[in-house]
């Protein structure tokens, strides 16, 4: 670990908070000075039938914080005139319960556990928290230097490892929301976890896909993939000695790349320092391409894909999907129609095509 010391506490409704520190701060001796409301309860979770998945209902988040001014930002310091969510005045990188979660451990008394006979409904029960990236209101992860992206894996990693050991949670999912075009609700640098109180539709279909591999050919789907891209070359923007970046060859997105440490790993817990220490030149290196392509800050969405914590987890294989919505200076992608309501994708551009503009956008 990189992080000199690492600090929880508890905010003044009870909510975790942790202080993951590069220097010998001693942050957590500031108070909460706020008088805050008990937490929601949790959301519930309502099963569609017709399509075999979970819909969590979160009402309480309706009442979300939404573009703050940035003296009134919840992620920055607190100093006098305001108290934030954090109450030090200065932190490196900081990790809390989101105070409008999808998912928590508290249950609402006597939750209904049926709708109609064909939809079951559960207590959403999981966990949901922010990542503070850096305690600079005006800076963006692109700018940190890779000692601070250390400290982010690094913190992901403890949370990863937690949140995994917490009862009814399935699978751990760190991401970062990046641009208003995106939807971000807060401009502050920061990033979540969600730790899913089931298999999401996604992860299903890579847990299938990647059993039906196994079952014909013996091999690791994801290993496989991998290795095939780092043959082929055309698709991949940048590598080292433990981590390649590319396109994949079926995108989505108009610009998609993954990231992916050459060893098969489970999770983030599981990589070396060395991994660690590699994977923030390369990753900082694919974000400075993305916002090179149009000349301007580019909305993406950053997502770690980690294994299950249970059934299938040996068929999981760490990797990281950065992808934008936008296709052109002046153009988003939208999910209409087509993907929307099918979920059929029709990719605007060629995924060597996105790759070759990645390689020059230097």
């Amino acid at each position: 670990m990189t992080f000199k010391s690492r600090e929880a506490i508890r905010l003044s409704d009870g909510r975790e908070l942790i202080y993951f520190n590069e220097e010998a701060n001693d942050w957590s001796s500031y108070p909460d000075t706020r008088q805050l409301p008990p937490p929601p309860p949790t959301s519930q979770l309502r099963y569609d039938p017709l399509i075999d998945e979970w819909v969590a209902v979160a009402a309480h988040r309706q009442t979300r914080t939404f573009m703050p001014p940035a003296d009134s930002c919840p992620l920055c310091p607190s100093k006098p005139a305001f108290a934030s969510e954090i109450p030090a005045p200065d932190y490196d990188v900081v990790t809390f319960e989101n105070q409008f979660p999808s998912f928590s451990d508290r249950v609402l008394p006597g939750e209904i556990t049926e709708v109609t006979g064909l939809v079951p409904v559960r207590p959403g029960v999981g966990r949901c928290e922010v990542v503070c990236f850096t305690s600079d209101h005006t800076s963006a992860f692109v700018e940190l230097p890779p000692s601070r992206v250390r400290t982010v894996v690094d913190a992901l990693a403890d949370r990863t490892g937690e949140m995994s050991r917490m009862p009814g949670v399935e699978q751990v999912f760190p991401f970062e929301n990046r641009g208003v075009e995106i939807g971000v609700t807060l401009q502050h640098p920061h990033g979540q976890i969600y730790a899913f109180p089931t298999v999401p539709p996604r992860t299903k279909l890579m847990l299938a896909a990647a059993a039906k591999h196994k079952a014909r050919t013996g091999g690791d789907l994801y290993t496989d993939v991998l290795a095939a891209e780092r043959a082929d070359g055309a698709r991949v923007i940048g590598s080292n000695e433990h981590w390649t970046a590319y396109v994949p060859a079926a995108a989505r997105w108009p610009f998609e790349v993954h990231l992916a440490p050459h060893r098969k790993l489970p999770d983030l817990p599981a990589l070396s320092d060395q991994e660690r220490d590699a994977f923030g030149p390369l990753y900082l290196d694919i974000l400075r391409r993305f916002d090179g392509l149009f000349g301007r800050p580019m909305p993406y969405i950053s997502a770690w894909h980690q294994a299950v914590v249970g059934e299938g987890r040996e068929l999981g294989h760490l990797h990281l999907q950065l992808f934008s919505i936008r296709r052109a200076a002046d153009k988003l992608k939208y999910l209409a129609g087509s993907e929307s309501a099918m979920g059929f994708f029709v990719n605007d551009i060629v995924p060597e095509k996105a790759a070759q503009l990645l390689r020059d956008a230097a």
